[in-house]
């Protein structure tokens, strides 16, 4: 099999600076643990790293960028050498003046290619690793240029405090949601605009309906049925930084079992279909929202494929944004549903733009 993605999108550069899926969420449904074999997509590190803090017996990540692969590396690096504040320093989730001593630190753990990707890109150090994606771009266009056309600073801060389920609906629906947020969603997050600012055009090859009016409804759960100063995707969006509302990789309590961890981590250049023609067997697979960008036939495929993959009873955990994916009938012998598990996970799921947590079980 050929990857359907690599062959349509672009993956020369950082796309996602961050992991834009909550990691609270996937160490549950996948519940990786002592004796366990993950393998995770990479994109920016995050969730991978995440895997780590729960003593799984290996874990491989894939990715189809070097760009994220060297996103990842460089946390690794991180994760060895440096404190925990200085972690939160060098991503951006705090304020700093020495990512670029940070990265001193780390360089000599960093492999030719990586280090060449790195020392080329001073400006991105300074910046904080996590801000500097295609993606955290978009975010950050809409903060800084889009959002004070229709709230102001004051307003965005009173958002962010703490607050009562029925104080947060009462803020939205009085304060928050007014026209011009209304016609500025419609905007900015359609699907032109996504496509053009913040996603790759072909990840919206299988979706139909309106990407803003979708977006908007989540949003708006986001921000009144769960809590947004506990939230680390909203803070970030919002202010540019996590505000202590720390992501599972980045939270203190996880630093250290995730520096014990490091070895049993591999990473690799390469598609899933390449990869798992291998003979390992896994137990978990975090597979981020890579089927979002297939046909439903190139779906199927490598679902067939991962199951192939898997040891019987590995959980498989991924997101549908706006393309819907589910096992199909095919599989059902083979693979099942954990509905009920899906639907409390993603009831509170904190990244909240997408539509749908998948959980099946290898039958």
């Amino acid at each position: 099999m050929r990857s359907e993605a690599a062959q349509r999108a672009d993956f020369s550069g950082i796309r996602y600076a961050q992991c834009w899926e909550d990691a609270d969420v996937l160490l549950a449904a996948l519940e990786p643990g002592p004796g366990k074999h993950c393998l995770s997509i990479a994109s920016a590190g995050d969730n991978t790293l995440a895997l780590l803090s729960r003593d799984p017996e290996s874990v491989l990540a894939l990715d189809l960028s070097p760009a994220q692969l060297a996103c990842l590396e460089l946390r690794v690096a991180a994760y060895r050498v440096l404190q925990h504040d200085e972690l939160l320093a060098l991503i951006g989730s705090i304020e700093s003046e020495a990512r670029l001593r940070f990265y001193q630190v780390c360089r000599k753990h960093l492999s030719a290619s990586v280090l060449a990707f790195w020392d080329g890109r001073p400006d991105l150090i300074a910046a904080g690793i996590g801000s500097v994606g295609k993606f955290e771009h978009y975010f950050n266009m809409f903060r800084e240029r889009v959002l004070p056309l229709v709230h102001p600073r004051d307003r965005v801060r009173e958002l962010l405090l703490v607050k009562s389920r029925e104080e947060r609906s009462s803020f939205y629906n009085n304060r928050w949601n007014n026209l011009r947020w209304r016609l500025m969603f419609r905007i900015f997050f359609s699907r032109k605009l996504m496509g053009m600012l913040g996603r790759d055009p072909e990840f919206f090859r299988y979706v139909e309906g309106s990407v803003s009016e979708r977006i908007l409804k989540r949003t708006q759960y986001a921000l009144t049925e769960l809590d947004p100063a506990a939230n680390p995707y909203i803070q970030w969006i919002l202010t540019g930084r996590h505000n202590g509302a720390l992501p599972a990789a980045l939270r203190e309590e996880n630093f250290e079992p995730i520096r014990r961890n490091l070895d049993r981590l591999q990473w690799r250049y390469g598609s899933l279909e390449e990869s798992l023609a291998k003979d390992q067997k896994f137990d978990c697979f975090n597979l981020s929202d890579i089927f979002e960008y297939m046909s439903p036939s190139s779906y199927e495929q490598l679902l067939k494929l991962i199951v192939s993959s898997a040891r019987p009873g590995a959980r498989l955990a991924y997101w549908n944004m706006l393309a819907p994916r589910h096992r199909p009938e095919s599989l059902a012998p083979l693979l099942g549903p954990l509905t009920e598990l899906s639907s409390q996970l993603f009831a509170r799921d904190q990244a909240f733009f997408y539509s749908a947590l998948v959980v099946e079980e290898v039958v």
